[in-house]
């Protein structure tokens, strides 16, 4: 493909500008989006952290009222887990 240019200036065809720009436009957008998501996960992370952080003080509640136990989360039955002998003399 052979260049013609009638104003002697530097410049590439309208349509390869266009493409540029659309290609351009398409990474902003993209990295618009990834920073976007990645503010969500920032967020998300946070509040699983302070689930996590309700849950262990809940269980800790648990089990001062019941003593070591797994729960069957379906029904709320328990039963007790057994601590080794060892275990209890580090307690």
């Amino acid at each position: 493909m052979e260049v013609v240019n009638e104003n002697n200036e530097n410049k590439i065809t309208a349509e390869q500008l266009e493409t540029v720009q659309k290609q351009q436009k398409d990474l902003q957008n993209l990295l618009v989006n990834i920073g976007i998501m990645e503010s969500q996960k920032h967020g998300a992370l946070h509040a699983l952290e302070m689930l996590n952080k309700e849950v262990e003080e809940f269980k800790a509640q648990l089990e001062a009222q019941y003593g070591a136990i797994n729960i069957n989360v379906a029904d709320g039955t328990y039963s007790a887990i057994a601590v080794p002998e060892a275990q209890w003399e580090e307690l």
